[in-house]
């Protein structure tokens, strides 16, 4: 019984250390994914170049996730004089991101991340997806998604270092507060 419990305990230790994923100070290992346009999105070709924003939310076409994305569009010119690069990151398919992007006007790439391995390499909780009913200028549409992820922003620094993390993201706020951070630390 106590090497059952032993094995438990390991398993189970590992198992959270799995889970924490990236903190402040970490390199974020490489990763590519699928953008809304279709085309590969590789990590690698982008650090260094600029801050990378990164930002995960739950849901495309939901309320707080286009007030979230709109923001980041509408604020696209600090960002930029920021020397920062967003990419925004969700459970849905491709095709439900290019929905997005061209419904909203959304002036920077949305990745796929159905099946949650970006979601799991950051450390962002993340539960079962599905779909998402609705109308867009009176027209129904129907968006699938893999996975749902908690809302999280990361920015990783010219090394490819995670310099900011927040991991309590007011929809609302985060574009500001990104911001903030990078003027006042970059």
């Amino acid at each position: 019984m106590k090497t059952i419990l032993f094995f438990l305990m390991i398993a189970f230790s590992f198992g959270s250390f799995a889970q924490s994923g990236l903190d402040v100070g970490d390199k974020v290992p490489g990763f590519t994914a699928t953008a809304d346009n279709g085309s590969t999105w590789d990590l690698k070709k982008h650090v260094g170049k600029k801050y990378l924003v990164v930002y995960f939310y739950p849901a495309a076409m939901t309320g707080g996730c286009t007030a979230q994305a709109c923001a980041y569009r509408d604020m696209s010119s600090d960002l930029q004089n920021a020397d920062a690069l967003v990419v925004g990151v969700s459970g849905d398919t491709p095709e439900g991101l290019k929905f997005f992007k061209e419904a909203h006007d959304l002036n920077f790439t949305l990745l796929s991340d159905e099946s949650g391995d970006i979601a799991r390499l950051f450390g962002v909780p993340s539960r079962d997806g599905g779909s998402f009913k609705s109308e867009f200028n009176g027209k129904p549409f129907e968006l699938e998604r893999g996975i749902t992820t908690s809302r999280w922003t990361f920015i990783i620094d010219k090394k490819g270092k995670i310099v900011y993390k927040n991991d309590e993201v007011n929809a609302r706020q985060d574009t500001e507060e990104v911001l903030r951070f990078l003027k006042n630390n970059t």
